[in-house]
């Protein structure tokens, strides 16, 4: 898995090298601003780039929209974003796309190899990851509920799929069949208004409205 790396911090960045190499990872490059990340992704093509958000020069999101704008110039490139802390604006700027291939992770969760691993593949191999604190601090800061068509058991499934959870991984964790938990996505999408396009990841989109009004 090739990587490229933008963390302003050098002994993180540093740190961060010898923990992705230590996970399988090859680090191709790494930078420490939003401008150097996309060159770097435009020059190398790797399979994910990991991004701290907040960057020089004004360190509020200049990572998160050099990640976009890497991800505009190399389409289907993979990005792992980095936060010390959660804010919504910047998960669900993530998301807009509705293509898939991106995760928005708590830094102190990276120090878990097993944890970076799974993130990294998932998000190469076209999946979503969000941190579960990110997920539940989504929730808390919402007002209201206007996805009222979906069921108590809905919720919970599209509650685990926001949080990156394969099929197989939600029936074990709600004690259910896979084949339950298909039915119960197709309803979800069917409610959501989601039907079959080949211009939107469907799954990720419910993910989506899940975030944004759930």
């Amino acid at each position: 898995m090739r990587v490229v790396l933008a963390e302003d911090s050098m002994l993180l960045r540093e740190g961060l090298v010898r923990l992705l190499e230590e996970a399988g990872a090859n680090v191709v490059d790494a930078v420490g601003d939003g401008e150097a990340l996309v060159r770097a992704v435009v020059e190398h093509k790797p399979d994910v780039a990991i991004v701290d958000v907040r960057m020089p020069p004004s360190f509020t999101d200049e990572g998160l929209r050099a990640a976009i704008e890497a991800r505009k110039q190399v389409p289907h490139t993979a990005v792992l974003v980095l936060s010390q802390y959660v804010e919504e604006s910047y998960a669900s700027d993530l998301l807009a796309d509705g293509n898939g291939g991106v995760g928005y992770l708590l830094k102190d969760r990276v120090s878990d190899l097993d944890q970076l691993s799974d993130a990294l593949e998932r998000v190469v191999s076209g999946g979503t990851v969000l941190d579960p604190e990110v997920v539940a601090q989504l929730f808390a800061q919402r007002r209201r509920d206007p996805l009222e068509k979906l069921s108590p058991r809905e919720r919970d499934v599209l509650k685990l799929m926001a949080e990156g959870r394969t099929n197989s991984a939600i029936a074990r964790t709600l004690v259910v069949t896979e084949g339950a938990v298909e039915k119960h996505i197709s309803s979800i999408l069917t409610k959501l208004d989601l039907f079959p396009s080949e211009d939107e990841h469907r799954r990720v989109m419910a993910v989506l409205a899940w975030l944004q009004h759930g």
